[in-house]
């Protein structure tokens, strides 16, 4: 079955970096986002919220695994474009780009509000640094949920397979498309507010663990030798990655900004506004130069040369795998 895997991600990710998310396409994340939308409606009535919200994880990721099992039986064609839909390659580096052209024009108004639409920090008051910082980022923390998780579920699903109505099915489909399902989860309802703190809790650490393994590879292996390939600062990237991959509230979001930082010879953190509140995140690497533009068109080099790394490193050990 390797085989079939190597042709079809591999086909899946050229498809995804030719087209990323057309806007005609009703995207499977948006189906996944307005059933955990239903389930909440009745679901968060529940006095205990934190059973509740664990009954919502299940409920979704439960569904969404056997609509993607159902959906890989059906043949390689849908199975393949569905795969395609789960990685986000394009898709990430566009906006970054967007985002770097509007600034390259000067309009930092319209920067600021199409940045708006990337993160969930306050970017009215950013400064110019700011907006770069604040791109840069979130090219470094999503290369990690756009790319390398789905393809790593995608590649350990291949290992696994469901024998269903007469035919052997491979979970690599089931499994990375459950990937998205937990991802979604998160960023709905894994807030630490006052609404979601309990019912969002078992949401965000499912998270945490799927992205555990990813976001290590990610920092530990994939940046530094995107760097290296790029000609960028391969042993600094390795440093800060050691260093301060821990400095973020977030267990698997500083794995791969460390490593970007490092990368790039920039520092992430400092103060930043969240709905109207200031908080103090620790600095992840060194300013070893000031924030420009050109650093949002290396961030998303680095991006794409992660995502042909990974594929490349998957493809390669199904490939190699013994019979």
């Amino acid at each position: 079955m390797f085989n079939y895997f190597a042709v079809k991600f591999g086909l899946a990710y050229i498809i995804d970096l030719i087209l990323g998310d057309p806007r005609w396409l009703y995207h499977p994340v948006i189906i996944i986002g307005k059933l955990i939308s239903f389930l909440e409606k009745f679901l968060y009535k529940a006095k205990n919220k934190i059973f509740s919200g664990a009954i919502l994880n299940i409920l979704t990721l439960s569904t969404t695994f056997i609509v993607s099992l159902l959906l890989a039986r059906t043949g390689y064609i849908v199975e393949i474009f569905f795969l395609y839909t789960t990685l986000a390659t394009k898709n990430l580096a566009d906006e970054g780009k967007k985002v770097y052209k509007i600034l390259k024009s000067g309009d930092i108004e319209r920067a600021k509000k199409e940045l708006s639409y990337l993160v969930s920090r306050d970017t009215n008051t950013l400064s110019l640094d700011k907006i770069i910082m604040s791109v840069v980022e979130t090219i470094a923390e999503n290369t990690v949920d756009g790319f390398v998780s789905p393809a790593f579920f995608a590649f350990v699903g291949t290992f696994f397979s469901i024998e269903i109505f007469g035919k052997v099915v491979s979970l690599a489909l089931p499994f990375a498309m459950t990937y998205k399902a937990i991802n979604t989860l998160d960023s709905m309802v894994g807030y630490k507010n006052e609404k979601y703190i309990d019912f969002g809790k078992v949401s965000a650490k499912v998270d945490d663990v799927a992205n555990y393994i990813p976001a290590r590879l990610t920092g530990l292996i994939f940046v530094p030798l995107s760097s290296l390939l790029l000609g960028y600062n391969f042993k600094n990237s390795l440093k800060i990655f050691f260093r301060d991959r821990n400095k973020h509230s977030s267990p698997n979001s500083g794995q791969s900004e460390s490593a970007y930082a490092g990368a790039l010879g920039i520092q992430f953190g400092g103060k930043i506004s969240y709905f109207g509140k200031d908080y103090e995140k620790q600095k992840i690497g060194d300013k070893l130069k000031e924030f420009d533009y050109e650093d949002i068109k290396k961030a998303v080099n680095i991006l794409y040369v992660v995502s042909f790394l990974a594929t490349l490193t998957f493809i390669l050990i199904k490939i190699m795998e013994k019979k």
